[in-house]
């Protein structure tokens, strides 16, 4: 007996053993996709990791279905680091392989609707919505359930199914569907009868009365000269300004052929300049050292001020991988940088350049997928999100990863909650490639690392072109509310430099960290707040679409004309976010084209592109930006950066919460003054004598560095601890109360560390689930492997309980 080791794509912690023949057997690679039955009638699509002739004890292995590839998809190194994921992160194998292959390579049976052979039935029995489907199957053979959907025109289409196949009428089986179809382009040719000069003479005689006809045809040899390559119908139609009809009566006449070619859905037309890049002295020397420290360790930490060219110094390090053939992974936190990048590395690389992120529909990943996994000569440069980490990379030589500080390079939701910096370090390990991290301000554990000579480090003081790093500026708006200098959220400083700013034909970024209008809508008289039905929070204001919704789960409703609970119409608006902030910038500048940047405009596929273009281009004056304008975009004309509020990111109850201010203060301050004028930088503050804002003003990343390592020292966080934070979820308050303290309970005695909890969060209830979390501290003595073994034990000891099997349970290795 044969049998094969998969995994399938669902959150179960174990693999699975299924029977194969022995020409399977042998046919079978690790790697390639099988399609199993799992369940009762269900199909997956799994992978294969192992071969073997072991039969399960505990079940009887079923069969196969089918072999899905011909090639193994994932490589040997990808289920290495998979297993890894999953063991680190404490979560399932299925997830991870869920997370990290396009959903297109993941068939998944669809139920299949079939007419029973011997199906004469006496048609007035029929509901008149059965009768729809019994006439719909007698035109053809099988129906899928959407197909049913359209014809009776309603969602639930089960109940009238069921009733067919008690009739004997219908009978259901599962069929698995490919997802991914390959972009095929259509073509046309003469034939060959007429490629002679009698037949070419034959041809226009012919088409002597047919004036279109003739004229698409003399088109065609036009074409056919200049390009000297397959011509195109879309082109060819364009060309002649002529209907597609007048092609297809030409091919139906034989006087062209239609054929297909394959292409590929992103396409990269442009030309690498030649041009060889130059680096300056101060870029050299970081070079250098930086070639310096990779001779003896596999990570190395490039910490350089705002706009000092690190993107330069990466280009000229990825050329020294190309020339040897190794491909090299960029990592960025935002889709949003991606644009900007992708256009100044093809200027450089041409199409040896290809992109990878969420905002890619399916055909066009699974593209990258098979490019990447060929080593193809587009792929030979991946740039992406953090889901670019799990490409099938063949011979990875190096990983960028930019901005390294950035909080989204952590995924949050759905497992698994792994952070692409850490998991990359481990790739690079199994591909023995090396780790280069960017950033002007980096995260504490990696300047820690880099510290305690862990990870090499590497500085880069200057400014590119000895460009001055921009003034800063506090307002104290608690003194200028006083003495009535405000209008609306801006001072009469910010507006008197935004005033100036314009006058000079220079552009302004304004950055205000909450979308929407206004984060609370209050009722003057009685003082209530709408609060959202299922979480437990406040709507927020949207004015543009006149709604207030809730960023949590989604609910949205009308704005309210006077208030729920006393009916006075008497509503006011606190707080603010981008929105009011457009609408002010309005009113002061009416001459000014402003533009905003949140999560509402860029929902698009191109929505990043377009803003960020026309910013570019000039044609927007002031852009109004959440953190997504925080990260390494590069604006030459932006010679000021205002933030709104700096207090909001400081008082946010985490112990990150001043680091993570320092960082994106000091990261938007960047966007200014970037070619030769020094920019200006005006924070906006209740408290400007705080720490953490007076060293921004002095760009002191070493003070705010040394003052946070105090303090995470004597209060137990990292770098000197690690953290695991279990998060408890139920739609019963109480169960879950009990839930959590029994959870509790056991940790404190299994684990002799701090356990701290059950804890309510600050936002205790989202899509009407109750939340408790419990934080386990490790220290650094501490074996981490041994707690986590210890603390699964207890988890799953926890689910056996039968009365809290209800209560979800969801486990943040390293959550911040």
């Amino acid at each position: 007996m044969f049998f094969v080791e998969v995994i399938l794509p669902l959150a179960l912690a174990k693999t699975f053993t299924y029977q194969v023949s022995e020409t399977e057997y042998h046919f079978i690679k690790k790697g390639m996709r099988l399609a199993v039955p799992f369940g009762k009638s269900k199909i997956y699509t799994a992978i294969a990791i192992e071969l073997h002739r072991n039969e399960p004890t505990l079940y009887q292995a079923k069969e196969i279905h089918q072999i899905l590839d011909h090639e193994p998809m994932v490589t040997a190194v990808q289920l290495q680091h998979w297993f890894w994921i999953a063991s680190y992160y404490m979560c399932a194998i299925g997830e991870v392989y869920r997370n990290a292959v396009p959903s297109a390579l993941l068939l998944e049976s669809e139920t299949v609707v079939t007419a029973q052979a011997s199906s004469f039935h006496n048609e007035t029995d029929l509901s008149d919505e059965e009768y729809l489907v019994y006439q719909a199957l007698q035109q053809q053979s099988s129906l899928k359930i959407d197909d049913i959907i359209a014809i009776v025109n309603k969602k639930n289409v089960f109940p009238i199914i069921h009733k067919l196949i008690d009739k004997k009428i219908v009978f259901l089986q599962e069929e698995i569907a490919e997802g991914y179809k390959p972009k095929l382009v259509r073509y046309v040719r003469l034939h060959p009868q007429y490629n002679s000069q009698e037949g070419l003479g034959a041809l226009l005689e012919q088409l002597k009365n047919a004036s279109k006809q003739k004229e698409i045809v003399l088109h065609y040899f036009q074409l056919n000269a200049t390009e000297k390559k397959p011509i195109p119908v879309k082109k060819l139609v364009e060309s002649a300004n002529v209907t597609s009809a007048v092609v297809k009566a030409l091919i139906d006449k034989e006087i062209f052929e239609e054929y297909y070619i394959q292409q590929d859905r992103v396409m990269y037309s442009g030309e690498a300049t030649k041009k060889e890049l130059l680096l300056s002295n101060a870029q050299q020397e970081a070079f250098d050292a930086i070639q310096n420290q990779f001779s003896n360790r596999e990570v190395c930490l490039l910490h350089g001020v705002t706009s000092s060219g690190k993107t330069e110094i990466y280009i000229k390090w990825i050329e020294t991988f190309l020339a040897t053939g190794k491909q090299v992974l960029y990592l960025l936190p935002e889709i949003a940088l991606t644009t900007q990048l992708v256009s100044r590395l093809r200027l450089h690389f041409g199409d040896k350049v290809a992109v990878f992120h969420s905002k890619f529909n399916n055909n066009e990943r699974v593209e990258v997928w098979y490019q990447v996994l060929q080593n193809a000569e587009k792929a030979q440069i991946v740039i992406g999100a953090r889901s670019a980490l799990f490409l099938p990379f063949q011979q990875l030589g190096a990983i960028i990863i930019d901005e390294e500080h950035e909080q989204t390079f952590k995924q949050m939701d759905p497992a698994p909650r792994f952070h692409a910096r850490d998991a990359a370090i481990v790739l690079a390990n199994y591909h023995k490639s090396k780790v280069l991290l960017g950033s002007a301000t980096p995260s504490l554990e990696t300047y820690y690392n880099a510290q305690s000579a862990k990870y090499g480090l590497v500085t880069l003081k200057e400014r590119f072109g000895r460009v001055q790093m921009p003034v800063v500026e506090l307002v104290d708006i608690k003194d200028k509310y006083l003495r009535k200098q405000m209008k609306g959220h801006f001072s009469d400083t910010l507006i008197a430099e935004i005033t100036t700013a314009l006058s000079l034909g220079e552009q302004v970024i304004l950055f205000q960290n909450r979308r929407g209008f206004a984060p609370v809508i209050e009722c003057m008289t009685c003082g209530h707040i709408p609060q959202c039905p299922q979480c437990d929070v406040s709507l927020t204001y949207h004015k543009f679409k006149s709604q207030l919704r809730c960023h949590y789960c989604g609910y949205a409703m009308g704005k309210p004309s006077n208030c729920h609970a006393c009916s006075s119409i008497d509503l006011t608006t606190k707080g603010f976010g981008t929105e009011q902030i457009e609408l002010e910038l309005l009113s002061l500048f009416p001459n000014a084209k402003c533009g905003r940047m949140d999560q509402d405009t860029t929902r698009g596929k191109y929505g990043f592109e377009k803003i960020l273009d026309s910013f570019k281009n000039q044609e927007i004056d002031i852009l109004v930006g959440t953190q997504m304008l925080a990260k390494g975009l590069d604006f030459d004309n932006v010679s000021l950066v205002g933030i709104m509020n700096a207090d909001t990111m400081l008082y946010h109850p985490d112990f990150r919460a001043f680091e993570r201010s320092f960082q994106m203060m000091t990261q938007v301050a960047g966007r200014a003054g970037r070619s030769e004028k020094q920019g200006k930088v005006i924070i906006q503050t209740y408290n400007p004598l705080h720490n953490t804002i007076q060293q921004v003003t002095r760009n002191d990343y070493e003070g705010m560095f040394k003052e946070q390592l105090y303090e995470r020292q004597i209060y137990k966080y990292p770098p000197y601890f690690r953290l695991i934070k279990i998060t408890l979820k139920h739609r019963d308050f109480d169960k879950l109360k009990e839930g959590a303290m029994w959870l509790y309970q056991v940790m404190s005695q299994a684990l002799d560390m701090p356990v701290l909890g059950p804890e309510e969060p600050a936002i205790n209830r989202i899509r009407n689930e109750y939340i408790r979390t419990i934080m386990v501290k490790i220290p650094h003595t501490q074996p981490i492997g041994s707690t986590k073994t210890r603390l699964q034990k207890v988890l799953n000891s926890f689910e056996a309980v039968a009365n809290y099997r209800a209560i979800k349970v969801g486990v943040n290795v390293d959550f911040y």
